[in-house]
């Protein structure tokens, strides 16, 4: 049986822990090790930040406590689409904005390559979200948006048997 939600929500910074919690949710039942749990929670926050940053560039709550971005930008009403569907015990989540686009794919992925280095941003946030879930895929076009997919298997880690 398959299983699916979508939320659509401000593309706000405070919107990516509500993004976070709302994947956690979903898979709940499923019973997801601490670990799974915390690799798509991880990814999802990364994703979500994306779009937020790049894609709209929204800077308020993500810049350094008195710097230049806080204050001065009016936030983008671009909204973020968090879409996530379980058949079994696979978890697929796509993030879409509809924001300014990538325009090289391939070096926004390559690690600690950021396009916002004023920010301290530390340019892992694709390189995390393909080290903690199994597949991930980015389509992304210049004033476009951005998609990106991602496939996590739960229930597949280390078990520990129990002896008595």
């Amino acid at each position: 049986m398959r299983n699916e939600m979508e939320i659509i929500f401000d593309a706000l910074s405070d919107n990516e822990g509500f993004a976070r919690v709302a994947v956690a949710a979903f898979i709940a039942h499923l019973n997801p090790t601490l670990e799974e749990m915390a690799d798509i929670k991880t990814a999802v926050s990364e994703a979500v930040t994306n779009s937020i940053i790049h894609g709209y560039e929204n800077l308020q709550g993500y810049g350094r406590p008195g710097g230049k971005e806080e204050g001065i930008h009016k936030p983008n009403p671009g909204k973020v689409r968090l879409c996530c569907a379980l058949e079994k015990n696979i978890l697929s989540i796509e993030v879409i904005d509809s924001g300014k686009g990538i325009e090289d794919v391939e070096r926004a992925m390559e690690p600690l390559y950021t396009s916002k280095p004023e920010l301290e941003r530390s340019g892992m946030g694709f390189a995390f979200m393909e080290a903690f879930m199994d597949d991930l895929e980015v389509e992304s076009a210049p004033g476009q948006g951005t998609k990106v997919r991602m496939i996590k298997k739960i229930g597949v880690g280390g078990w520990i048997e129990h002896q008595c």
